[in-house]
């Protein structure tokens, strides 16, 4: 029998989970925790972070700083930015992993498929053709070939001079 570990979700498992938004709790801790959050930029409206739990390397989100679940609660400017975020993901995805497509979504609602569906979000999701493999469906397991804190790295260099905050 094979055995695949995945160490680093045992603190989702293990954790109890998060009453209050952790997105909103990045929003109000010190930009010198971004690294720790996974942040790779704030923007004046909206943000950008890695997916703790990702579905591919380099799965992005675009989240707006408010905390509202429904796309009519955002202002016209925070639907702009979101948008221009998810843009700039999209390129510096491109520049860091040279995917051959991106599935781009957002789940409104639990029914969905939601998994924080208090804190409205964009996921960005790099693809590759023939990625797809049996593990999800038959191991629930998804393989990642590099670990979190170095794709966020490498998105974070991409990052650093992000032309759309100002």
């Amino acid at each position: 029998m094979d055995r695949l570990y995945t160490p680093w979700r045992l603190p989702y498992i293990v954790n109890p989970k998060p009453t209050d938004c952790p997105f909103c709790d990045y929003l109000l801790q010190d930009p010198g925790h971004d690294p720790e959050n996974l942040m790779l930029v704030r923007g004046q409206h909206a943000f950008i972070l890695l997916n703790r739990f990702p579905y591919s390397n380099g799965h992005l989100m675009v989240l707006p700083n408010e905390h509202v679940s429904r796309l009519v609660e955002l202002e016209e400017h925070t639907q702009t930015e979101i948008m221009r975020l998810t843009t700039y993901c999209t390129q510096i995805l491109d520049n860091a992993f040279h995917p051959h497509g991106f599935n781009v979504g957002i789940n409104l609602g639990q029914a969905a498929g939601a998994g924080m569906e208090a804190h409205l979000h964009v996921h960005i999701v790099p693809r590759w053709t023939g990625d797809t493999n049996f593990m999800p469906v038959v191991a629930q397991t998804r393989v990642l070939p590099e670990w979190l804190e170095d794709t966020y790295r490498r998105l974070l260099a991409l990052a650093e001079e992000f032309p759309y905050t100002h």
